[in-house]
Parts: structure tokens; sequence; C-alpha cells
């Protein structure tokens, strides 16, 4: 062991002590490591047409996708299919993708994963930790237990299994899309011809 790594190796010892201490001392009362995330409201529960999204909130394109495929998509499909989220942060690229992508399922405990999900893209410039209380205030959450939720990382196990979903799949960037566990394109008429041909098919078959 050179010099070198003697004199870090106790630094990072020490670190990951003190983030365990922290995390283990958060009062865990009234939290749950459970995602309640659920289909996004404007689209139909029950649809049997499903569009999954692997995202990461700091990634300027699924910003971009967010305005130009996912809101387009269900103003105008919304009633046709389920559309859900999968977490997908790309930590190597984004380093506020992580803790973003926890706070949002600390938010969705609050019945606000997809006010969260607004903000965050409407504000991604501003990613950083320290602004997601901030964001939480803003979207009328209890914001003590949004904090505490936040710093015991209960929700990064719940995280990381949609992470790795979606690395079982052939994700590889952000944001994919999938029509019926289908990869699809990047592109709003691509989806929206996917849904209609499963809806043709359907109505074949009645």
């Amino acid at each position: 062991m050179t010099s070198l790594m003697r004199y870090r190796f106790p630094l990072l010892l020490t670190g990951f002590l003190c983030l365990f201490l922290l995390t283990a001392c958060v009062d865990k009362t009234g939290l749950s490591a459970e995602s309640h995330k659920g289909p996004h409201p404007k689209s139909n529960m029950t649809s049997p047409i499903v569009i999954h999204e692997f995202g990461d909130f700091q990634c300027p394109a699924c910003r971009v996708a967010q305005s130009k495929i996912v809101q387009p998509l269900l103003e105008n499909y919304g009633a046709k299919v389920r559309f859900e989220f999968k977490h997908f942060p790309i930590v190597s690229l984004h380093r506020h993708a992580m803790v973003a992508a926890q706070a949002s399922e600390c938010a969705a405990d609050q019945g606000k994963f997809w006010d969260f999900v607004d903000i965050a893209y409407e504000k991604q410039l501003d990613l950083r930790s320290d602004i997601l209380p901030v964001w939480a205030k803003e979207l009328k959450l209890d914001v003590p237990l949004f904090e505490r939720c936040l710093k015991s990382r209960m929700k990064k196990d719940t995280v990381l299994e949609d992470y790795e979903e979606g690395k079982s799949v052939g994700v590889k960037g952000t944001p994919t899309f999938f029509v019926n566990g289908e990869p699809v394109q990047n592109e709003l008429k691509v989806i929206t011809d996917a849904i209609d041909e499963l809806v043709k098919k359907m109505q074949q078959k009645l």
C-alpha cells in the first residue's frame, strides 16, 4: 500500500461511516421503502396498452421529451394507454440524478410523484441536492417528512430496481420508450403509430 493510499483509506472509511450513521439515525416513522408512483393520472389505469419511459431527471434529452413527446402523447392518447415511468439515473454523467430519483419517490409517498416530475424537468438547470426541499415546499408537501424520507435513503433500492429492469431489457440511454414491452424510437409519431396498430389489432379481435 502506497503512502498516498494509506492516507486516503482512513478518510474514505470515515466518510462511509459518517454516511451510515447519518442514515441510521434518521427517524423512519411513517416512511416506506416501497414505490407509490403509479401510472400517470392523465392516462388510462386499466388500459392493456402500456407505455414505459425509462428516464433520468438530469438528462437534457428527457426534459425535451417531456414537452415534445410525453405531454402531447398524454393529451391525445391518454384515454388509450397506461403511461408509467421507470427510473434510469445515469450517475456517471448526471451527479444529481440518483438523489432526484429518490426525491421523486419521496414525493410519491405524498401523492405528488407526477408533480415532482413536472417541476424537475421545468427547473432541471437548478437541480442539486439542496434545491429538493425547496421544490417540496412549492409542491405543498410535508417538507420535514420529505426530508426524512430523502435522508433515510430508503428509496434507493426501488430506484435501482427500475434501473436493473432497464438494463435487463436493453436500455442504454435516456429517454427510452417501450410500447407493450417493445422498444420504439424517441419520436412521437413512431409511438402513436405503434399505439394505433395495437388498437386496430384489438378491435379486429372483437
